[in-house]
């Protein structure tokens, strides 16, 4: 049993994906090739923003939109714990301070209704992350922002695809990052990433800020990164744009199949999602009190599992001291005591699914 199946998917894709492949080779061009502005304009126009700044990776993404915001030491940004280290990396990386404030369990999303609290005359910047394929509560905490001028940035690695209130995540603040890492509802064979805004002043420093802070050729006119998208990378994405449609209907239409036979199960709690929004399932994660144990027993029934997250970033030894706390943080260790995440893409039959809802059944705990 696969947890993501991207042999599956190669195999379908194959004539695409090698055909692309094989034009980047025959052209030679893998920095900044043709294939880098054809996938740009794609992507920000399924978005539905002006620009979009292809970028090798998520952390690049979300790094190259804090140094665009000219975000930098003795600044706050304001963000969640329970997520990958990625996002208050680049927070400390720019010499930001993370500024923790607590979930809800929901969904898991960062909790709009304490970020304002969290506000203090050095923060510059929010930054939700869309946990698990769905977009925190976007419009509560743009107008928080608006209200106390700072910028949202939408760290939308887990969530491509997804809607929230019929707009595309990416395209539902200042500015989206997004992750294309093979795992992701879209992913390339490597890492790589995108920046998305309608900004034009904010997309052409990030473009200048991922080839070394040039606006042409050695004129270094900012302190930047070497943050490119390999060429042969857009190529793979732009195979699998076709299909991505039909790919993100089948991961709602098995994340809703999950919800609808897991939901009676007792003990087990579901990540809820709003009816003004969608899932891409980026990961398919439920709460269990009893998850070493269940662990235990899905490995036993051959089902793979991960934990997205053990550890919440305010006890990580790298942010313990160069964060801020606000509030107790108890849900964010809630959660990262009782999610386990299940087998999830957009080719899980139903036979597998059944097997794996079963397990679970057996081992939960009331």
């Amino acid at each position: 049993m696969e947890f993501i199946d991207l042999k599956t998917q190669y195999r379908m894709l194959k004539p695409a994906v090698d055909k692309r492949i094989a034009t980047v080779l025959d052209h030679g061009r893998f920095i900044l090739g043709p294939e880098i502005l054809e996938l740009e304009e794609e992507l920000a126009a399924y978005v539905s923003v002006d620009h979009c700044i292809s970028v090798a990776s998520g952390t690049e993404a979300l790094l190259i939109a804090l140094m665009a915001l000219g975000i930098g030491p003795g600044d706050e940004v304001i963000t969640t714990p329970f997520t990958f280290a990625a996002t208050a990396e680049v927070i400390a990386l720019v010499g930001a301070t993370p500024v923790f404030v607590d979930i809800n369990l929901t969904d898991c999303n960062i909790d709009a209704a304490l970020i304002e609290a969290a506000i203090s005359s050095a923060t510059k910047a929010i930054m939700p992350v869309s946990l698990y394929g769905q977009c925190a509560d976007m419009d509560a905490i743009n107008a928080i922002a608006e209200r106390r001028g700072v910028t949202v940035i939408e760290d939308a690695a887990q969530s491509f695809g997804a809607l929230y209130k019929g707009r595309r995540s990416c395209g539902v603040s200042t500015i989206g990052c997004t992750s294309f890492f093979p795992s992701k509802p879209l992913g390339c064979y490597g890492d790589g990433g995108a920046i998305f805004t309608s900004d034009a002043g904010l997309a052409q420093a990030m473009r200048e800020i991922r080839i070394h802070g040039q606006s042409k050729r050695y004129q270094h006119d900012r302190v930047g990164v070497g943050g490119r998208l390999d060429t042969i990378q857009a190529a793979i994405l732009l195979a699998k744009l076709g299909n991505f449609g039909e790919e993100v209907a089948a991961r709602i239409r098995i994340g809703n199949r999950y919800c609808e036979l897991l939901e009676n199960i007792p003990g087990v709690r579901l990540i809820q999602v709003p009816a003004d929004r969608t899932s891409v399932w980026g990961q398919f994660t439920i709460l269990v009190d009893n998850r070493d144990e269940m662990i235990d027993a899905l490995n036993a029934a051959a089902v793979p599992t991960a934990v997205h997250y053990p550890i919440p970033l305010h006890r990580q030894p790298a942010y313990a001291d160069r964060s801020r706390v606000v509030g107790s943080l108890e849900l964010s260790e809630i959660a990262a005591r009782q999610v386990i995440s299940l087998p999830m893409h957009p080719f899980l039959d139903t036979a597998v699914q059944d097997h794996i809802v079963e397990a679970i059944a057996k081992n939960a705990r009331n």
